[in-house]
């Protein structure tokens, strides 16, 4: 009894898959087209996912929100985008192959509810905190200043390593050069007025004597 029941059902699944796949087969192919907005403005939306879920194609819009590709009548069609709500169109009858619309789409927003965030989770734990903490006394305090001093800061300063910044300074540099000695001699500056002129102000600042 249980083997005529299994074969009915299989023999009922199979006859309405059949009968989906013939009347899939006699609906007449549409080329849909269309440009995705925003609800409140005339700027399309890239990126939207244009597609039929049971049917499994589709496609994607590209930077100004057109998209285009071939489905059935009837079809049950979702436009879907990270900020934005889906969007649900169904292909009508038409006489022509052809389908052109404007979907407006709207923002998705969610309000969160507030968060503090705070380095102790309870008042109890700041009071102790604040009564635990050890003020800097008058020895570090002289230590802070020394590290201040204009010395200390311009031998940090030498030190300093190279940033981002002036690495690709210095690439650019080298790029330049490297373009200017293949097409001719490097320019000697015994004869540069300008670099005599930094050399003096150099003389006068004690720049020498300093290293």
């Amino acid at each position: 009894m249980k083997s005529c029941w299994l074969v009915f059902l299989v023999t009922f699944m199979l006859v309405s898959l059949a009968n989906d796949v013939f009347a899939q087969d006699q609906r007449k192919v549409i080329q849909f087209s269309g440009v995705v907005v925003e609800e409140d403005s005339t700027m399309g939306v890239p990126g939207v996912h244009v597609y039929v879920p049971k049917a499994g194609r589709g496609a994607s819009a590209n930077q100004y929100g057109y998209f285009s590709f071939p489905l059935l009548e009837g079809d049950s069609v979702v436009f879907s985008a990270v900020g934005y709500q889906k969007h649900w169109l169904i292909i009508p009858q038409l006489e022509r192959d052809q389908y052109t619309v404007i979907i407006p789409l709207k923002q998705d927003v969610t309000y969160l509810q507030e968060v503090q965030v705070s380095p102790y989770p309870s008042e109890e734990m700041f009071k102790e905190a604040i009564l635990a903490m050890q003020l800097p006394n008058q020895e570090n305090i002289r230590n802070m200043d020394a590290n201040l001093e204009q010395s200390m800061m311009l031998q940090r300063f030498r030190n300093m390593p190279m940033d981002g910044s002036m690495n690709h300074r210095y690439f650019t540099q080298m790029q330049s050069q490297y373009l200017h000695d293949a097409y001719g001699p490097r320019p000697n500056q015994l004869f540069n007025p300008f670099a005599w002129a930094e050399f003096f102000k150099s003389l006068k600042r004690g720049d020498l004597k300093q290293r």
